[in-house]
This record gives structure tokens, C-alpha cells and sequence, in this order.
């Protein structure tokens, strides 16, 4: 496994981190793994050297940091491990139970924390921004968070690059930790992120943690006949309609046959090229991976020992054109489920 530190802190992590998304209850999605199936995942994991997972609250509306929780400490040394959780969308349709006021913040914390069944969060992040919240309310409470012991570090999920520079500097001013990292969209297929944020990262020493590093499996097949989305042929593609909404231009399957030769020259999968890609760009400190297969993460690993020349690279990004911005805000989807007040 190669290790690296997160930005210009000194924290490490590996060069991949495992996405727990896809571990908790099938009742939430029904590509979920519930527990007895999602625990080898953990276990090839921490044998693989990887020692960065990655949660959130409303991934299986709690179930996942419970099954993310408990597979640590059966096959981890706690201390070696760096434990990341999200809060910000709704566990439940009452008041005050979702978003980044300081009620919920801290609320939100300590509920994480007694799901996980630890003492501290190592990174927290907000997931996406709250524009009902105000930026200082958000930050001084995750900056008691930090000073009361229960967090050690503060990350941010996708946003404009107006928004993460506003919170640096309101951190800044106030003399309160600030974000370390960010969680955002970046891949192949959408590389937007490229424009402002990753400069302001790179400027600021923000560690890059990519979320959907295969485009939501897109990079890791050839196109389908029928180069629909909706054709993907996955239970994730069938159920999760977001795809589509993030992935809607034409010129994306372009992309994804310039992966598709690279690799037949190379031999190798297709998702390794796009994972070799990604983890060469800078600033990107390790790519969160999603798993419902043990070949997913054989897959991610084997990425690891493949570097790519500039000259595959630029082949690789050339038929690339400029999308909508894409990932700031959750789907509603993403909210079905979420049980009523009462």
C-alpha cells in the first residue's frame, strides 16, 4: 500500500479509501450490502494496507456507521486508522435533524459517534454546504467539535470555490480549524472541478478526496449499445437514478472509449486507467472507492502499481468537453426512505 499525507496536514492516509456507502441496509438501497456480506470488504481492506474509510450519517440512515463502526474494531488497530463521517442531510423529515446549524452539528456528532462507537471523529466533513445556516454559526460549532476532543480534523464536500475560500477565511479570522480536505466530484468524465476549486485547494493546501473517481461505474465498462445511462446494467444504475443526472452529455461516452482503448493496450481494466489517471493528478490525495463486489476492490488495488506516461494522459483527457456543474447539491432520491417525524 502507498501512503501520503492529507494536503499539508500530517495526517496519513492511504492512497485509496474504502466508501462505506455501499454497506448497511438493503433496506435503504437495494444494492447495499447489509452487514454479514459487507464484512470481508472491510477485512480485504485493512489486510490491503488501506487505512482510510469513509462514511456518512445518512448512508443507510445510520446503518452503515454502525457496520463501518463495528468492522474496525475487529480487524483494525483503532490508532492506525483514519475514520471519516458526513453530516448534513436529514436522517428523519422533523425539525432540526438535518443541515449545518450548530443544534444540529453537534447533535449530529454525538450521534455519529455513538453509532461508530468511538470517542472522536479523526475527519469530518460537511456534506455539501447549508445556504440556510449561516458559514460562522457552521464552523465555530465544528470548531467546539474540534476543542472539545470529539473531532481531530474539519473537511468540506463539494461547493463553489467561492464558498470553501469564504469558509477559509472566516476559519482564518477566527482563529478556528479550518478544512483540510475536500471531498468533491472529479473524474475522467467531469473534470470541471479543475477550473477553481483544485487551484484553490492546491493554493491552500487542501487535500483532494474524490468522490465517484469511475464516473458511478461508467469508467469502468465500454459503452453500451445503446449508450443510454439507464443501460449500464447494474443495480445501482437501475435503482439510482443520480447517475443520469450527473452524466448526461453524449460527448461523455467519448471519454469513456478513450479509457476503454488505453486499457486494451496497456491489458489491463479499464477502472485501473481511470483510477491510475486520477491518483496522478495533483493534489489528490486518495480517491474514495466503492465495493459491492470483491473484483471492485481487487480492481482499486491493482491501480496502485500503474502509472501512466504524459503522453496517455493527454490522450485520455482530450476528448473531454466542458459540462454544467454537476454534484453540488444531493438528489432527492437520495432522501427517499427518510422516515417521518413521530
Amino acid at each position: 500500500m502507498e501512503y501520503t499525507q492529507l494536503g499539508s496536514t500530517g495526517l496519513t492516509v492511504s492512497r485509496l479509501a474504502l466508501g462505506c456507502m455501499s454497506f448497511g441496509s438493503s433496506k435503504w438501497r437495494p444494492w447495499v450490502l447489509d452487514e454479514p456480506a459487507a464484512k470481508p470488504f472491510f477485512r480485504k481492506a485493512v489486510e490491503a494496507g488501506i487505512n482510510f474509510f469513509d462514511t456518512a450519517d445518512m448512508y443507510s440512515l445510520g446503518a452503515s456507521e454502525e457496520v463501518t463502526g463495528r468492522a474496525i474494531r475487529e480487524y483494525a488497530n483503532r490508532e492506525e486508522i483514519v475514520l471519516a463521517t458526513k453530516l448534513n442531510f436529514p436522517m428523519t423529515s422533523g425539525p432540526n435533524m438535518g443541515g449545518l446549524s450548530r443544534k444540529h452539528v453537534v447533535q449530529a456528532c454525538e450521534a455519529s459517534l455513538k453509532r461508530l462507537g468511538v470517542d472522536v471523529i479523526d475527519l469530518y466533513w460537511i456534506h455539501r454546504f447549508d445556504d440556510k445556516a449561516p458559514i460562522d454559526e457552521t464552523l465555530e460549532a465544528l470548531n467546539d467539535l474540534v476543542r472539545w476532543g470529539k473531532v481531530r480534523y474539519l473537511g468540506a464536500s463539494s461547493g463553489p470555490a467561492w464558498r470553501m475560500a469564504q469558509a477559509l477565511s472566516t476559519s482564518e479570522r477566527n482563529g478556528w480549524a479550518r478544512f483540510v480536505g475536500m471531498q468533491n466530484h472529479y473524474n475522467l468524465i467531469y473534470r470541471e472541478e479543475e477550473r477553481e476549486m483544485i487551484p484553490l485547494c492546491l493554493n491552500e493546501g487542501i487535500g483532494l478526496v474524490p468522490w465517484s473517481p469511475l464516473g458511478r461505474g461508467l469508467l469502468a465498462r465500454p459503452r453500451p449499445t445503446s449508450a443510454k445511462i439507464a443501460d449500464a446494467g447494474t443495480a445501482r444504475a437501475d435503482s439510482d437514478k443520480y447517475t443520469e443526472q450527473l452524466y448526461d452529455s453524449p460527448d461523455d461516452w467519448n471519454v469513456v472509449d478513450a479509457v476503454e482503448k488505453l486499457a486494451k493496450a496497456r491489458g489491463v481494466s479499464m477502472a485501473e486507467i481511470a483510477l491510475a489517471w486520477l491518483m496522478g493528478r495533483p493534489g489528490v490525495a486518495a480517491p474514495i472507492v466503492g465495493a459491492t463486489k470483491m473484483e471492485h476492490l481487487d480492481t482499486a488495488l491493482k491501480s496502485l502499481s500503474l502509472t501512466l506516461s504524459d503522453e496517455e494522459c493527454a490522450a485520455l483527457e482530450k476528448p473531454y468537453r466542458p459540462h454544467g456543474v454537476r454534484g453540488y447539491a444531493f438528489p432527492e432520491p437520495a432522501r427517499a426512505g427518510v422516515p417521518k417525524r413521530g
